[in-house]
């Protein structure tokens, strides 16, 4: 290790930590705000838990984001600001000092210490949580993986309390965006007494104990949850909304009917083919974010009917995303071969060669791999999807392909999402609708997705010569060397056709235009309710 690289290293952390020192919900000189400061947004599902060590869907996330706040947050732009830390520094290439405020509250008026930290992130890791995100994130804390399977304990967690305010990461290797990591909920603070106190009860609204902006006022299940400004925030002053609440509508045109009859002010996402109708109906409410997120479909390589590599990739060869992407969703997402998306950084996007043949070509081809493995036409295939006009719209479109191209037969399968949640950690399905919106804006956070031992890798599917590129990549402390060898590795791994990539993500969706805070540069879709206000109107 060289003494320049850590100078840069600590000049980059040093400016990241003070980049966003300005709290937000910063209103504009000359914006009046409405008397009445409550904001109703769609979720698009019912989050499956709101315990932040459990929770994987973005609902439930987005929730928990608004109660719980890390040791960094990402702002309305999607930048990374602090949180309940102040200010952070990477004293060498292994070890991360976060300062703690010494201001900052739990609901309940305890203060909020490094110890609630480390209760968090050895509870997050511990394998009697059973938590699906563990090595997810874990893979970033010193001793996680081994304690995740069970060869460690959990206080051999690199994770230690300098003292009250002041908290020390130790990394297994270098992690330079590790502020952008613990802006995730899942390795925000828990209140231990609360949780011990009334164990898996303790997210209910009467028990909750929480540190963010927002606290917990109801939770109708299948309806809404209710925010309410929390007084003991340590930023309450700059919170603006008293009360947000959080719809959980899966169906896209009762959403938009619920916007257009004044009960919604956020439409979640905009039924597909609806964009352009939108736009020429609600020219000033209409936005589009293009995400770092990956539309695609997960493929059960245990399966016998695919457990052979040609077979998945004749299915993935045979879906034409142009006419996906131009005439199914129709609301400018771009085709995807890889899984890596436009603009992340750490590695390239890769494709596959077959991404640039005629139609006509890649349909004999598939017909020719299916021919090799013996799967004959007719054969039949379950698809899963969650209820949803939008992802049923794109099944049905899947299905049609393989059908019509292939000869294969489909039976489409709905169900709530958090059922279809179970059934991919379960690896108990065929073919299943899924997609991914980054953490943190680096490769690893697609490679999470397919690499071997990976708790989001719900494929059966696993390249150990692409998984020990990636281990050397993340060792290597040459950006160009890490950048080459985790793009190596994506290849690798997608010649083995775990997933079938589709589209990347963009938000098509409408919001009211009295929804102050509302920025249309926020590549990860995270907007916490302390950034947004209600102009008058």
């Amino acid at each position: 290790m060289s003494s320049n690289w850590t100078m840069k290293a600590l000049t980059g952390a040093m400016l990241l930590a003070s980049a966003g020192m300005v709290a937000a919900a910063t209103v504009p000189a000359g914006v009046k705000l409405h008397e009445t400061q409550e904001l109703v947004r769609n979720n698009g599902s019912e989050p499956e838990t709101l315990d932040a060590a459990l929770a994987t869907g973005v609902p439930a996330n987005n929730v928990i984001r608004d109660m719980f706040e890390g040791l960094a947050a990402a702002d309305q732009n999607g930048k990374i600001v602090p949180g309940v830390a102040e200010s952070w520094k990477q004293m060498d290439p292994l070890t991360w000092v976060f300062k703690l405020r010494k201001n900052a509250k739990w609901s309940n008026g305890d203060a909020v210490t490094a110890e609630d930290f480390i209760y968090s992130m050895r509870r997050f890791v511990d394998p009697a949580t059973a938590s699906k995100y563990a090595s997810t994130y874990g893979v970033f804390l010193l001793n996680a993986k081994e304690i995740i399977e069970g060869k460690k304990p959990v206080t051999e967690l690199g994770v230690k309390a300098v003292d009250a305010y002041t908290l020390e990461i130790k990394t297994p290797f270098p992690v330079g965006f590790l502020p952008e990591v613990v802006s995730n909920p899942q390795l925000a603070p828990l209140h231990k007494a609360t949780i011990e106190k009334f164990g898996k009860d303790w997210t209910r609204p009467a028990n909750m104990v929480n540190n963010g902006a927002f606290s917990l006022k109801d939770w109708q299940v299948n309806s809404k949850i209710i925010l309410v400004k929390n007084p003991a925030y340590w930023d309450a002053k700059n919170v603006q909304l008293t009360k947000l609440t959080y719809l959980s509508v899966e169906d896209g045109n009762a959403d938009v009917k619920l916007y257009e009859s004044g009960e919604n002010d956020w439409v979640y996402q905009l039924p597909p083919g609806t964009f352009d109708k939108y736009k020429a109906q609600y020219p000033k409410e209409i936005r589009n974010t293009d995400m770092l997120g990956l539309r695609y479909y997960s493929l059960n390589s245990a399966d016998p009917a695919l457990k052979d590599i040609r077979v998945r990739k004749a299915l993935s060869m045979a879906l034409d995303r142009d006419i996906l992407a131009q005439r199914v969703t129709a609301d400018g997402q771009t085709p995807a071969y890889g899984v890596i998306v436009k603009g992340t950084s750490g590695a390239d996007v890769t494709s596959y060669d077959w991404a640039k043949w005629p139609a006509d070509k890649r349909i004999a081809e598939a017909k020719k791999l299916l021919k090799e493995a013996n799967l004959p036409a007719g054969t039949k295939l379950k698809f899963s999807y969650n209820t949803s006009d939008y992802h049923k719209k794109m099944a049905i479109f899947a299905a049609s392909e393989w059908k019509t191209k292939l000869g294969l037969d489909v039976e489409l399968e709905a169900m709530e999402f958090k059922v279809l949640i179970k059934k991919r950690t379960d690896k108990d399905y065929q073919i299943a609708r899924n997609g991914w919106i980054a953490d943190y804006n680096d490769a690893t956070t697609w490679l999470t997705l397919v690499q071997c031992d990976s708790d989001q890798n719900y494929h059966n599917s696993c390249n150990r010569k692409a998984s020990a590129l990636i281990d050397e990549g993340n060792q290597s402390m040459d950006p160009a060397k890490r950048k080459t060898l985790l793009t190596q590795a994506a290849k690798m791994i997608m010649e083995d056709y775990p997933i079938i990539p589709l589209l990347q993500y963009t938000v098509p969706r409408l919001v009211k235009p009295y929804v102050g805070g509302y920025s249309t540069t926020n590549a990860l879709d995270r907007y916490r309710g302390k950034d947004l206000y209600i102009i008058k109107h």
